[in-house]
């Protein structure tokens, strides 16, 4: 049985006034032996580098010694309490003590805990955080296998997240302290509620469930429709509520996300159970059996978007505030799915609160990855079964959750070290999250493990896989297509340069081979190259440049093809993927944010503003789409996908352009695509007639560097445009005649030659669109939003393969 919080019979009121303060490991076996002085305030929810960063003393080395140290908090209650204390998170080995006695213990950070207590005021409450550090090498050491990419392996015995513990790509310092809210709760305990919603056939269905101490009458209330509860014999209310025609919930690029309050009337009190919506879920295998995709109420979705980290990787903040901007920027992007991967963490409700408000879908993973875990012992499963079950507890609301899976990468370890399919999974995978999922949330698909589903876990062309084919392996851009990626839990990894403003802010100088710079450049341990190589092969790649010549003689250079490089690559790797005839049906890239200042992972950097690859991954992802592939003899394909429920009819243009300047060809043709259609048309069909516009057929100098596809609707509003270079994008520059101007909130750009990768430079303002293409003679229009009050619009346009720029 499911216990809704959002009841108002529930009264929550954080618990204040504490005090905090680190002694050594065991020296205070109980708050008795705890010294007097050198506590210090400490803000609850929170972890200790959190307070240390809030007193300017974090540094890498504070941060390692969080984990040989033991920390106290300590509060008294300013007034009695009768009721229950609820610890909704305490990171990791902990002791809850009231008034010098220990009340509880608690060895997992993901586990809520409560205790009723009769308290006077002036009762003191005291938690304990014993040192991880001992414990950890006090674990066993022998395990079949022990990953590189989390340290130490006695990690595995405890339920912790990754994060702190993944040196190479995290802030140093294992999350310690209250990382959740303790709050003290004064009225009567929520009744026990069991919900379940579904739709099909247009036909929306909620069954309720609640458990009451004594006999009651009520009813259920949601969009209109009504039901009233029945007692059984088994002390329950229970209520069926059909809803016909009742609006569903889908993800925002496939309709509207719908979500209608619920009420239940009960013994004259109504109960608020917060929002609901309704939808199904469904795994589409695909004809052979070894695909993965996600049909949501009868629609194939593809899905896109991102693997979240944190919205702080310090404190680990968990508020409504602290999530919104990110996720914000994510449906801004056209992303419509968010993984919360096993190395991370679980997230609150106010996180699904505004992914139901937003659209997203959530792939969420218990946090399992990589290592060996003690499957065989019961009380490790017991309390993977606990925080699997409180998690879908408080989540069962939420239509936004739509997979859960077992973990990262425990799998794949298992099988890259040769062991058979028969030792990859175990009881956890198999038996325990299932069965908390079939009791509580059996609305949602469950995947085992990310990767898996393939002969190997990390095989790509079946089941869920991690593509990083195009990426960590550097393989040529048309792997994507070579791999037939299925679905990609994870990809395209790349050590993203944020923008100008952001290394500012970081007080990081764009000298990319200091250590300050290295430090945010991520890597796998035990490897002899980092993910800025990576980014490096593909500027060499893509623009026939030497690298190194670049950060020795041009960095600044350096810098805008290493940005735009990612951008092109993002954009091109979803063309293949989201083409029509494609195997793939949803890819996530890692990751969404950054976990600290620098060139990491994230398309977003750790203060909040879009990189480049965000930029490229926003126009890959439109629901309205044109893209283009290179078919060699075959010509240029160009895709058009309608993923909206309403048909899209507009006009088609295409232009190759000598010397990006003068259109040897232009050809335009009225379009129509359907509800949810997607389908494929040949440049050839669109010109009517040949012309070597892939320069596949060579019979002479290519006659063209550059066309241009524009897909316009009915208003001549440009919906989506695409690029292709039939002879490479190049490393030369030329005069381009770029112009810019302000018009009200918007930039206006406009260039006389074809300008690769623009880019807008400001401090004060946050350009909407950003290193895009722009063809000859059409003015962009650019949405600016000021980065803080009183912001004035004023900075510099320029291009990569431009000698001009053009200042508003």
């Amino acid at each position: 049985m499911a216990t809704i919080r959002a009841f108002s019979t529930r009264s929550r009121e954080p618990l204040g006034g504490w005090t905090f303060r680190a002694t050594a490991p065991d020296s205070a076996p109980t708050p008795a032996e705890l010294p007097p002085d050198d506590w210090a305030p400490f803000d609850v929810p929170g972890t200790v580098a959190g307070a240390l960063r809030a007193a300017g003393r974090l540094t890498d080395a504070t941060a390692q010694e969080i984990d040989v140290q033991d920390f106290w908090i300590r509060t008294r209650l300013e007034r009695p309490l009768a009721g229950t204390l609820a610890f909704d998170g305490l990171a990791v080995v902990s002791e809850i003590w009231i008034d010098g006695e220990k009340r509880a213990e608690c060895r997992s950070m993901f586990e809520p805990l409560e205790l009723t207590v009769d308290l006077p005021a002036g009762a003191e409450i005291a938690v304990a955080f014993r040192a991880l550090g001992p414990k950890l090498a006090a674990m066993p050491k022998r395990s079949r296998w022990r990953p590189q990419m989390i340290q130490p392996n006695g990690l595995r015995f405890f339920r912790t997240t990754a994060l702190g513990s993944t040196p190479g790509w995290s802030p140093a310092g294992r999350p310690t302290g209250p990382w959740r809210p303790i709050t003290r709760l004064t009225r009567a305990p929520a009744p026990k509620v069991d919900l379940r919603t579904s739709y099909a056939g247009g036909v929306g269905r909620l069954s309720l469930s609640i458990g009451v101490s004594d006999e009651a009458e009520g009813t259920v209330s949601c969009a209109g429709f009504s039901a009233p509860l029945a007692a059984t014999d088994a002390g329950l209310l229970i209520a069926e509520l059909a809803l016909p025609g009742v609006a569903p919930w889908f993800p925002h690029t496939h309709g509207e996300p719908v979500l209608h309050d619920l009420k239940v009337v009960l013994g004259g009190e109504t109960l608020n159970l917060g929002r609901v919506g309704f939808r199904s879920i469904e795994i589409d295998r695909d004809a052979d059996g070894e695909g993965f995709g996600l049909v949501v109420n009868g629609v194939p979705v593809f899905c896109r978007g991102a693997c979240w980290s944190s919205a702080d990787a310090v404190s680990l903040a968990g508020s409504r505030s602290a999530y919104e901007p990110w996720l914000r920027l994510a449906a801004e992007a056209g992303m419509n799915m968010i993984r919360v991967p096993g190395v991370m963490a679980y997230e609150t409700n106010d996180f699904f609160d505004i992914c139901d408000e937003l659209g997203l879908l959530v792939w969420q993973e218990a946090a399992l990855a990589n290592f060996d875990y003690p499957q065989g012992d019961e009380a490790f499963r017991e309390s993977v079964r606990r925080e699997a079950e409180a998690f879908l507890d408080r989540t069962q609301t939420h239509p936004s959750l739509a997979v859960f899976c077992g973990g990262s990468e425990v799998f794949q370890q298992a099988a890259m070290l040769g062991a058979p399919p028969e030792l990859w999974g175990g009881p956890v995978f198999d038996e325990v999250l299932p069965g908390a999922i079939g009791r509580l949330r059996p609305d949602l698909a469950y995947v085992p493990n990310s990767p898996s589903g393939g002969p190997l876990p990390f095989v790509v062309d079946r089941g869920v896989g991690h593509y990083y084919g195009v990426g960590a392996y550097r393989r040529p851009l048309d792997d994507a297509r070579r791999a037939r990626v299925r679905f990609a839990s994870e990809c395209l990894a790349f050590s993203n340069v944020p923008e100008d403003v952001s290394l500012a802010q970081a007080k990081l100088a764009p000298v990319v081979h200091t250590p300050e710079w290295k430090r945010g450049v991520p890597r796998d341990m035990g490897a002899s190259w980092d993910f800025e190589d990576v980014r490096d092969h593909y500027v060499e790649l893509l623009y026939g440049v030497s690298v190194l010549a670049l950060k020795r003689e041009e960095p600044e250079r350096y810098l805008a093809l290493s940005r735009a490089a990612v951008a092109e690559v993002m954009e091109e790797t979803f063309a293949e993927f989201r083409r029509p005839g494609s195997p793939t049906r949803g890819a996530l890239v890692w990751l969404l944010q950054d976990l600290m200042p620098g060139a990491g992972w994230g398309v977003i950097a750790v203060d909040g503003e879009p990189k480049s690859a965000w930029h490229g991954l926003k126009r890959a992802f439109r629901p309205v789409q044109a893209s283009v592939t290179d078919e060699g003899t075959n010509g240029l394909a160009i895709h058009l996908l309608n993923e909206r429920a309403e048909p899209f009819e507009g006009t088609l243009s295409l232009t190759c352009w000598r010397d990006g300047e003068t259109p040897v060809i232009r050809a335009e043709a009225p379009v129509a695509i359907a509800r949810q259609e997607q389908k494929t048309l040949s440049a050839f069909d669109l010109i009517g007639r040949f012309f070597d516009v892939t320069y596949a057929y060579r019979f002479g100098p290519p006659g063209h560097d550059v066309t241009s596809v524009e897909l316009k609707d009915k208003t001549g509003a440009t919906v989506a445009e695409a690029f292709h270079f039939p002879c490479g994008r190049g490393n030369a520059r030329r005069r381009l005649g770029l112009s810019a101007r302000i018009e009200g909130d918007a930039l206006v750009v406009s260039t006389e030659r074809f300008a690769q990768s623009v880019h807008i430079a400001a401090d004060g303002m946050r350009a909407a669109e950003n290193w895009f293409h722009l063809a000859p003679g059409v003015e962009k229009r650019v949405a600016l939003t000021a980065r803080r009050d009183g912001a004035k619009p004023g900075g510099l346009v320029r291009a990569v393969n431009g000698l001009d720029e053009a200042g508003y």
